[in-house]
């Protein structure tokens, strides 16, 4: 007789969602052997401060196994992976918010030169060339966007989710953000 272990080892991920929304420990240790070290990385992309993506990655599987009942899946054109990156995105900006509320700067501060942000350092280096040269060039809404959809490979509904847009807006500006992209590379 198989083991639990090896018989949740084929599940997919959406299975193993099911499964911990019955409750089942089993699985969701297995989706987080699955999927917490590729949900760490990218979430390091975004954020460089180690405390604030283990509080992220805290709070989401915590919020998996609270809400896991809550998932909608592929009936909805959605994916385990995706709703689980788009609760750690939101998440991630929860903490952000958090850390800005308390945040103080000294009232003699100068204004520094504006960094690049963590995640500007990580496109550039994921996308180099003149592609990466011509998204660095897009507006930001756009960029976000055609980020989301085609280097994070999120659906047009969980783009929606992630920033908060209405899907329509997302397909908007994913069509905008490819024609200028186009544009740039002709």
């Amino acid at each position: 007789m198989r083991s639990v272990r090896a018989v949740l080892h084929e599940l997919d991920e959406e299975r193993l969602v099911r499964l911990v929304a019955k409750g089942d420990r089993a699985a969701f240790e297995e989706l987080y052997r699955r999927t917490s070290p590729w949900l760490a990385v990218r979430l390091r992309r975004r954020c460089v401060d180690d405390q604030i993506v283990a509080e992220v990655m805290q709070e989401t599987y915590l919020a998996v196994w609270r809400a896991a009942g809550a998932f909608a899946g592929a009936s909805v054109g959605g994916s385990a992976t995706g709703w689980l990156w788009t609760i750690a995105a939101r998440r991630l900006v929860d903490a952000f918010r958090r850390r800005a509320h308390y945040a103080e700067p000294p009232p003699a501060a100068a204004v520094p030169e504006a960094a690049p942000a963590a995640e500007e350092l990580a496109l550039a280096e994921t996308v180099g060339g003149d592609v990466g040269d011509a998204l660095r060039c897009l507006a930001p809404e756009l960029r976000q966007v055609l980020q989301a959809m085609v280097l994070d490979g999120l659906s047009v509904r969980e783009t929606a989710v992630l920033l908060g847009l209405p899907e329509g807006t997302v397909k908007t500006r994913a069509r905008r953000a490819r024609i200028a992209m186009r544009r740039a590379l002709a």
